[in-house]
């Protein structure tokens, strides 16, 4: 049985207009896309049908070409329903190239709608379908149309005739599923010699039809102007006539009283005519503006429809709709959530961009949770091996002194052997590794989808949460092998300038201000600059620091204040960061650590990316967030660029 809710489309020419220079940018097209005529077999698309079947339409009204959503080629920008059906102009744009060029050459000659049929009625016994309803999906111009007259049939849309009466007896009374089709034989006949005619056959009756709807269409513009002229026409003579009898009545008033009332007369019954007349034009207008409300409101809403489209639809909505069909294993629209939202906005929902948006917006959520990682150089790598050169150090210079140049200093001239000691420069290489960092979440076949969106913002949240944590704990303490590859500050630094505080730490045995300067003063030259250090504090010194009246919160620092993630103050100009992810207090745990950030570059091959995959073994579905990043030391000759404080035991 052929689907009740199967697009199809009905196809009519239109007729174009070019600018006068032949320069245009556009081309308009104009021409009814469905008339209300009964076809051949007895199918009709009745005119009311339009004004409900096309609002979804209204939001989005693209052309396009050949029913291909990939190919947009221009806009409706007016329409109407009529007694005779759907009649639309629309604009082609000179954008799309050949698609403009083929309908400016008249070979692309006709619209075709495509819809869904909502609602019909079958009489088996009359061989008569009339729809009731429909929903308009999308309008396309194509070559050559594919019936008679207006081109409508809704027979083309099958492949065979047996589709098309699977398809019209569901629309059939109860009473009248098992009669009337037995009877139809001349129409199948009928309906099997059109889907058996010989092409150049049918290409002949297509291209007949073609002309004699452009005929009809240019006959019924030249009616209208012919009308519009002889209505002016009309008018110009009744206004001479009426300045006649004016003139007339003027000239009579010589005669005495007797010519004055009749000049009264005269014009109190112009000015009863006059005002008969006016009420009758208001009356007009007022009915017409009545049954053309839905119209103009349909024609505002239209011209709204991408502001509306951009701004009424919410960041959320579109997270749960993308996030519940890749936990449901299932399309956007394969969810009942996800077909709301197609109804809600319409049927052209762009899912990739969708997609995109919230990879973007769950990344960006991952970076506002990092406190480390944000504090480096970035560098978007296209590998995740990426080999970059430095300019380390290149030593000094030799100074010269005058006793090198002898006797024959005084008359400027000099020696072998006074151009300093030769050095050699070579450049370095540094290897940046953007290792995947990954995590998932399990959910089981039985879910349904009302308790997947309950659960989802933990599911998110968790997922986003264990990344960050990840990624910030491995750039801070990163082992730098095995299954901890990232190389962290903390082994990188040395303890050679540590100040190591006791454990349990005591306010009074804790890290203090004096005790982090100290730690500056190990980096060597990369301290001298207290604005391109940064202190990292485990929670314990946090708590210490806040003890130690000379430590600078952020509400003393004021104007100095800078926007680093979980910064808590500053040590002489240097902003201080306080971190969960040091290792718990310990004999030999890290609990602070000083660095300058400049020697040290983190590359990101890719952002946050989710995956699905179905374990059909387990009767599972599991989600996997992931994405690429690393972190490197650039160069160790200007002396250590961290240093740290570790705990001994009391």
């Amino acid at each position: 049985m052929v689907d009740k809710s199967k697009v199809l489309f009905l196809n009519s020419s239109f007729i174009k207009s070019d600018t006068a220079d032949g320069k245009t940018a556009s081309i308009t097209i104009e021409g009814y896309a469905s008339t209300d005529d009964v076809d051949r077999q007895g199918d009709i698309v009745p005119a009311s049908v339009w004004k409900k079947g096309i609002q979804n339409y209204l939001k989005n009204p693209v052309i396009l070409a050949y029913h291909d959503h990939s190919e947009p080629v221009g806009r409706m920008v007016e329409h109407r329903v009529d007694g005779k059906g759907l009649w639309i102009k629309a604009r082609i744009s000179s954008a799309c190239g050949e698609v403009f060029d083929l309908v400016k050459d008249g070979i692309l000659t006709a619209f075709s709608i495509g819809f869904r049929i909502v609602d019909a009625e079958y009489d088996a016994a009359k061989e008569l379908f009339v729809v009731k309803e429909l929903e308009l999906h999308e309008i396309s111009v194509v070559s050559v149309p594919a019936n008679q007259n207006t081109l409508f049939s809704l027979s083309k849309a099958f492949d065979t005739a047996e589709e098309f009466k699977s398809f019209k007896m569901q629309f059939a009374p109860d009473s009248d599923s098992a009669k009337g089709l037995e009877s139809s034989t001349e129409a199948d006949s009928e309906i099997k010699k059109e889907w058996e005619m010989d092409p150049k056959q049918l290409e002949q009756m297509l291209a007949d039809a073609a002309n004699k709807a452009a005929e009809l269409t240019a006959k019924a513009i030249a009616d209208t102007q012919a009308k519009q002229l002889a209505e002016k026409a009309a008018a110009a003579k009744l206004e001479a006539e009426l300045d006649a009898r004016v003139k007339a009545a003027v000239a009579s008033i010589s005669t005495g009283d007797t010519g004055a009332e009749r000049l009264m007369a005269e014009v109190e019954k112009r000015l009863a005519t006059a005002e008969e007349s006016s009420k009758s034009v208001i009356a007009g207008l007022e009915a017409a503006l009545k049954d053309k409300a839905a119209e103009i409101e349909a024609i505002t809403k239209s011209k709204m429809s991408f502001q509306e489209a951009k701004d009424g639809m919410s960041y959320a909505d579109k997270e749960k709709a993308v996030m519940l069909g890749k936990m449901a294993g299932k399309s956007l629209e394969g969810t009942k959530f996800g077909r709301d939202m197609v109804q809600k906005y319409g049927a052209h929902v762009p899912s990739a961009t969708w997609e995109l948006e919230v990879s973007l917006n769950m990344e960006n959520e991952v970076r506002r949770r990092l406190v480390v990682a944000p504090i480096f150089r970035n560098i978007a790598m296209q590998t995740n091996v990426m080999t970059i050169p430095v300019n380390p150090e290149a030593g000094l210079a030799t100074w010269i002194s005058n006793s090198d140049f002898g006797a024959a200093a005084s008359a400027g001239a000099a020696r072998s052997g006074t151009n300093g000691d030769a050095g050699t420069h070579t450049l370095k290489e540094i290897t940046l590794n953007a290792y995947k960092v990954a995590t998932n979440e399990y959910t089981a076949y039985e879910e349904e989808e009302d308790s997947l969106l309950a659960l989802m913002p933990m599911i998110r949240d968790g997922m986003i949460r264990r990344v960050a944590r990840t990624v910030d704990r491995a750039f801070l303490r990163g082992a730098g092998s095995g299954s901890d590859p990232v190389t962290g500050l903390a082994t990188w630094a040395t303890n050679t300038t540590a100040v190591g505080a006791t454990v349990p730490n005591t306010v009074a045995a804790g890290v203090n201000v004096a005790k982090l300067r100290t730690l500056r003063q190990g980096l060597g030259a990369w301290g001298l600059d207290p604005a391109e250090v940064i202190y990292i504090v485990n929670t314990d010194t946090y708590y210490n620091l806040l003890d130690d009246t000379t430590f600078q919160t952020m509400n003393q620092v004021g104007t100095q204040a800078t926007l680093l993630t979980g910064q808590i103050g500053q040590i002489g100009g240097s902003p201080v960061l306080v971190s969960a992810e040091f290792a718990t207090a310990a004999s030999s745990a890290v609990g602070a650590i000083c660095l300058n950030p400049g020697n040290f570059i983190v590359g990101n091959q890719r952002g946050l990316r989710i995956d699905t995959q179905e374990l059909v073994e387990t009767q599972r579905r599991v989600m996997v967030a992931s994405l690429r990043t690393g972190m490197t030391r650039v160069t160790s000759n200007l002396g250590n660029s961290v240093t740290k404080h570790t705990y001994t035991a009391t």
